[in-house]
């Protein structure tokens, strides 16, 4: 245990933002985007690993991780950090991976994400969501909005997190977090109960399946204001994922409950900062709900979208293309960092 939390502290000193324990090799921290090992005499063995699992589950979560072969879970050292934690097996031997969660919420300002955002939580009732690939800052994206909220709203929020990262204190604000796995069974379950709790903001951590999307639509409707995530790449790609989980009998009706509910969507990147000192900063795509965004909604003509990104920038739309050759004219990345593929 304490050796663990002395690989942890190592970690978070050095900025890092992930931490990997791996059986057959040393520490690796990620910092800025890159892996670094630690020295090869520290690498761990299957009988490490195992011994510092151990030290951090619960004899019930030892016995999932037995059976499910991975589970998840939040871990604490006073004074440091939180971490977001995932223990796997992988060639028969368990493994560690610590996201490093900042025990500050970073404001919307200090992420660098469009301002507007201010202005999206301020919506009575309806649906927003934050996307991306894992490891792009979603989590602390949204976590910014709440944190908003808290300071200068008088709301009611519900969030369903797997697990919880970062924690928020009642201040204009109520926030009640519940965790999967531990305060309700899954997304799904969580987000049913929450209708009847009372909730003026729902934030639902990842929307997972057409029971939760679905769910997740209807309380938009109904007048709350819900955020959630997808694991998509971008604005009009996130619409369509969200209407094809649909049986093709109710796509129809679902994109005019879509196109009527949505807010926008904000789908983000993350680079690494040619200076160093911020680390990495994200590069966005948003799409604002207007009449237009509507209509391609409606009509399946979601490849007209990038268009109106483009054309819309009164409104604070923009193009993720748009957004990266900003930060790279005000020489905040290298446009050598950009992936050649993309």
């Amino acid at each position: 245990m304490e050796h663990l939390d002395e690989l942890l502290k190592i970690g978070h000193g050095k900025g890092a933002s992930d931490v990997h324990i791996v059986a057959g090799s040393p520490p690796i921290y990620r910092i800025n985007g890159q892996l670094i090992p630690q020295r090869q005499e520290d690498r761990m063995l299957p009988k490490d690993t195992s011994k510092m699992a151990k030290a951090i589950l619960t004899e019930e979560m030892w016995e999932t991780l037995d059976k499910r072969r991975e589970v998840d879970l939040s871990y604490g050292i006073d004074g440091v950090s939180r971490f977001r934690v995932n223990i796997f097996f992988q060639r028969s031997a368990i493994s560690l991976a610590f996201r490093v969660i900042p025990r500050k919420i970073p404001s919307i300002d200090d992420l660098g994400i469009p301002k507007i955002l201010e202005k999206v939580v301020q919506n009575p009732h309806g649906l927003f969501l934050v996307t991306g690939p894992t490891g792009s800052g979603k989590s602390t994206s949204l976590a910014s909005m709440i944190d908003y909220m808290n300071k200068n709203m008088n709301k009611h929020v519900i969030t369903l997190e797997d697990p919880i990262e970062y924690l928020h204190s009642h201040n204009q604000s109520i926030i009640e977090q519940r965790e999967i796995g531990f305060d309700t069974l899954s997304f799904k379950d969580g987000l049913r109960a929450s209708l009847r709790q009372d909730p003026d903001v729902i934030l639902v951590g990842e929307l997972r399946d057409l029971d939760t999307i679905q769910t997740a639509i209807t309380a938009a409707e109904t007048g709350h204001l819900v955020l959630g995530t997808l694991h998509t790449q971008d604005t009009a790609g996130t619409i369509d994922r969200m209407i094809d989980v649909f049986p093709v009998h109710q796509r129809n009706q679902t994109r005019t409950m879509l196109a009527n509910v949505l807010i926008g969507v904000m789908s983000q990147r993350l680079f690494r900062t040619i200076s160093g000192d911020r680390g990495r900063v994200a590069a966005t795509e948003l799409l604002i709900n207007n009449a237009a965004i509507k209509n391609h909604i409606r009509t399946e003509k979601m490849h007209q979208i990038p268009n109106v990104l483009q054309t819309a920038r009164d409104q604070g739309m923009h193009t993720m293309e748009m957004s990266i050759k900003q930060l790279i004219a005000e020489k905040k990345i290298r446009a050598s960092e950009l992936d050649p593929y993309s």
